[in-house]
């Protein structure tokens, strides 16, 4: 398995390391539910350097991402701007998502999965032998995301200068760069902080001077259950090749107002105009019992399936995404283990600046 720059932190620190998509990183370091409380509460850091950056350079740079991405890359205007995008087949299919940064005209920066590299790069190569850019993968750098209502404050102790008084003016979904260090105002959990890109020599250094500050390491346990709280997709499950992301609940992501031809149009058109069968929706189990990926969902308006599931610390009982009938709604039930347990279908998000949303309770 490939290995971070900050893997001898995680086994120092006791984590309980497993196999994610070729790369051994922490799950956890003792208690998954103690840090993802320490996330909605405070401060915590993941090491995400599994994640692939990517640069896409070059005078058509630009071009080349209006046709790739279903989201429109002319809304990044100003260095810094971010976009969350879906890269999408011919047939409407999710091959990824991911975040584009803009840090100039001929210069974008693609944050995409781990899971999906190899499938990402061979097609970011295939579809930009037409265009006159150079993609180059980032394997020197190290991401580093600290999350949390106290995620900004305590992270920003670690800058001074210029430096420091530019991320302090970061908004939303903005990046600021600085040779080799790249501080975006992004993340995965639902929180407020940054994910931060670094020489990967300067990482574990990086990491123990946050946790002088009170910010806890967390493993990706806890990232998931933060991010399912959030009501944020996981690809291979909420979303893939074979789905669209009219029916992942991406719909705000494709920008089709323009006569603009990315990829995949034509198939989410087509789709349109025959009604759009399922959404991705929120499920609350009225009881006792766990929600997993993969269990039947039986509504008034037919059938669904969960995609994600699991325990919701904040709200103290099961919850999942599920692709359901577009029309369902109210009460429904969920196969568990050969048995039908009641569950209340509700809105994404179900935890929001760390408190339950209205009416999902």
């Amino acid at each position: 398995m490939r290995k971070t720059p900050l893997h001898d932190a995680h086994l120092a620190a006791g984590a309980r390391m497993v196999d994610f998509s070729g790369w051994e990183m922490p799950i956890n370091y003792g208690s998954q539910i103690e840090e993802h409380n320490h996330v909605r509460n405070s401060a915590g850091m993941f090491d995400v350097s599994h994640m692939t950056v990517v640069d896409v350079q070059g005078d058509q740079a630009r071009a080349f991402l209006s046709k790739l991405l279903a989201n429109d890359v002319v809304k990044l205007q100003t260095p810094g701007k971010a976009l969350y995008s879906c890269m999408l087949n011919e047939a409407g299919g999710v091959i990824d998502d991911m975040i584009a940064y803009f840090i100039s005209e001929n210069w974008f920066r693609l944050v995409v999965n781990a899971a999906t590299r190899d499938k990402g790069l061979a097609w970011l190569e295939r579809q930009g032998a037409a265009f006159s850019i150079a993609v180059t993968e980032h394997h020197e750098l190290a991401v580093i995301a600290v999350q949390g209502p106290k995620a900004r404050d305590k992270a920003q102790t670690l800058f001074s200068g210029s430096q420091l008084a530019a991320i302090n003016e970061l908004k939303p979904f903005t990046a600021y760069s600085d040779y080799d260090l790249f501080v975006a105002r992004t993340g995965y959990t639902g929180e407020d902080g940054y994910e931060i890109l670094m020489p990967a020599g300067e990482a574990t250094d990086f990491w123990n001077r946050l946790q002088a500050e009170g910010v806890a390491p967390c493993g990706l346990g806890a990232r998931d259950t933060l991010r399912l709280e959030a009501g944020m997709n996981l690809y291979g499950q909420d979303m893939d090749e074979d789905v669209t992301p009219l029916v992942s609940g991406l719909g705000w992501t494709v920008a089709m107002k323009d006569d603009r031809q990315f990829i995949g149009r034509q198939a989410l058109e087509q789709q349109k105009r025959e009604g759009i069968p399922q959404k991705l929706a929120g499920l609350v189990l009225e009881g006792r019992g766990v929600l997993r990926p993969g269990q039947t969902v039986v509504t008034e308006a037919g059938e669904g399936v969960t995609t994600s599931g699991g325990f919701s610390p904040t709200l103290q009982r099961a919850i999942a995404l599920a692709r359901i009938p577009v029309r369902a709604e109210g009460a429904c039930d969920v196969e568990i283990r050969g048995k039908y347990l009641q569950a209340r279908i509700v809105k994404p998000p179900f935890v929001r600046n760390g408190k339950p949303c209205d009416g999902i309770l």
